[in-house]
């Protein structure tokens, strides 16, 4: 094994797996220096995709899109992020830390540059699946400098600190962004990203992380696997993101389903059968593994009910970004909070208290809000949307170092799986939680719509009066009676499916805090069989890490 430059690692600085820094003693002034600049990255990387989730609307409006053009966007990132996240892994572990941040680094300057310059949908859509790969790169360094700010007892904590902070920047991204486009210059977001990325750049060439080792790695059926399980992966991603725009009955998403389970199906078929697996199916097939990745999906599932509910009400009666602001400055102190709370609280001797916690917190958060009306206003989800931003942040260290210490103890090529059930499982349970509800949203929404409408009889004299009034605001522009109803009739139709929206956002409101009672009931319920029986299903794991710490000291 050779490290990246003529450096003999002291066995306390080594690192734990090749492709990741080593971990000298560093001097206080040089240790907060590594904590802002990790914290600037972990922000950053979380930015790049907050700032698209935040504003889709605004760049559809400036490049004339479509709401399935639109969709291809976000699709578009999240099929090369997390495809290329756990292939960056062994990427590290064979070049070398160093020589692969500056390739990822220079990248991000050039995807945002390009942004900057660049206006048309066909841009927009090749940066975006470029800036996923990027990210896939960018993202880690955040941890990895954070990590060298620690002691090492509080490493993995800075890991989890790490990650965390890049949950904090979707409410950050929607704070700064009524600013950004105060003047409805949709280009002041790519400036603001360009500027990001230059910073980045210039703090991390004044402050470099310390060299990794490096081993030879890669295979040949490496890049087979991953030229079968990419596009497998990327046409569930399509499915998912625009089955309910296009709606499930489109032809083509049920050959796209069939493409992706081909295309999967033969990638594991190739895994399960090396001596060297790039993804090792059978550790992922685990009952421990199956538990981490169905808890991580289902979670992330529940949070939709703040990515897709609650802002998807807040649009419906009529509040734009500008007036979620404060909502929104609640939502990153609350997951803010949560990220330090699941770091001091952390616990490898029980890692599913904080989980069942998480789980109740959203089943409270989503049933404040499901007696919504047309008068709901952002300040009444403070509550439950700080709940659910606090618990989105919780489960999070706990979930990670549960896979961690599965991982590791297996040795750490085991990591490259972990990277790839983790970040299956996170981006398929959001993309598909926000499919699911929004879908869910849609045919509640026509029910409502239609029993709303059959119980409007215009025989009614409170109906008629009603149609009369607000065909009465047309009366100076319109001075027929008969067109004056009908522009009333059209007025009340808008208020009917407004009503019929809410209502349905209740339903799925509802359907959450139900989801997430249930999952509190298994997720509690094991953690009190296990604390009765007194057993710690990560004891083996966590005996084996301790060995393979010994023996690098």
């Amino acid at each position: 094994m050779a490290s990246e430059r003529a450096y003999e690692f002291l066995p306390h600085e080594r690192p734990l797996m090749p492709g990741s820094p080593a971990t000298p003693t560093h001097p206080m002034p040089r240790r907060i220096g590594y904590a802002l600049i990790g914290v600037l990255i972990a922000l950053t990387s979380g930015l790049s995709t907050g700032l698209l989730s935040a504003n889709l609307p605004q760049i559809q409006g400036s490049l004339g899109l479509t709401n399935v053009e639109g969709a291809w966007i976000t699709a578009a990132y999240s099929m090369t992020n997390v495809c290329t996240s756990f292939l960056l892994i062994k990427f590290r572990q064979q070049f070398g830390l160093q020589r692969i941040t500056r390739v990822f680094l220079i990248g991000f300057v050039l995807v945002s540059a390009l942004q900057v310059m660049v206006h048309s949908y066909q841009t927009e859509l090749g940066m975006r699946a470029l800036a996923g790969i990027v990210a896939a790169g960018f993202t880690p360094l955040g941890f990895f400098y954070i990590m060298q700010a620690m002691p090492a007892k509080a490493r993995l904590g800075g890991m989890i600190l790490g990650i965390g902070l890049g949950q904090v920047a979707l409410p950050l991204a929607r704070i700064i962004s009524p600013f950004l486009l105060a003047n409805g210059a949709i280009g002041n977001l790519y400036l603001f990203e360009f500027g990001l990325s230059l910073v980045c750049l210039g703090s991390m060439a004044l402050l470099r992380l310390p060299p990794s080792e490096t081993a030879p790695v890669f295979e040949r059926l490496d890049f087979v696997t991953f030229a079968l399980f990419a596009p497998g992966l990327a046409l569930l991603i399509a499915v998912l993101v625009q089955g309910r725009i296009v709606w499930w009955s489109t032809p083509w998403l049920g050959y796209a389903m069939a493409g992706a389970i081909v295309l999967i199906g033969a990638a594991m078929l190739i895994e399960h059968n090396r001596a060297n697996p790039m993804l090792n199916t059978r550790w992922m097939r685990t009952r421990g593994v199956l538990r981490l990745a169905l808890v991580a999906a289902v979670v992330r599932i529940l949070l939709s009910e703040q990515t897709f509910g609650s802002t998807g009400l807040l649009t419906v009666v009529g509040m734009g970004q500008d007036q979620l602001v404060t909502l929104n400055v609640v939502m990153a102190i609350a997951t803010t909070i949560g990220v330090l709370a699941s770091v001091a609280t952390l616990n490898p001797q029980d890692l599913i208290k904080p989980v069942a916690i998480s789980v109740a917190l959203i089943a409270i958060g989503a049933w404040l809000d499901s007696d919504a009306s047309n008068l709901t206003r952002p300040e009444n989800l403070y509550v439950s949307q700080a709940l659910i931003g606090f618990a989105a942040a919780y489960f999070l260290g706990p979930t990670m170092m549960a896979g961690i210490l599965r991982a590791l103890s297996k040795g750490p090529s085991h990591m490259v799986s972990f990277s790839a059930v983790l970040g299956i499982a996170q981006t398929l349970g959001g993309i598909g939680g926000a499919a699911f509800l929004g879908s869910l949203q849609v045919i509640r929404e026509k029910m409502h719509s239609a029993e709303l409408v059959l119980a409007i009889d215009p025989t009614n004299p409170q109906v008629a009066a009603r149609l009369q009034q607000l065909g009465g605001a047309y009366g100076r522009v319109v001075g027929d009676p008969v067109l004056r109803q009908v522009q009333g009739t059209g007025l009340l139709a808008q208020q009917i499916t407004r009503e019929a929206n809410i209502l349905a956002f209740n339903d799925v409101f509802l359907v959450i805090a139900g989801l997430s009672v249930l999952s509190f009931i298994y997720v509690g319920g094991r953690w009190l069989y296990l604390k009765w029986k007194g057993i710690n299903p990560l004891a083996g794991e966590l005996e084996a890490l301790q060995r393979m710490m010994a023996n690098r000291t």
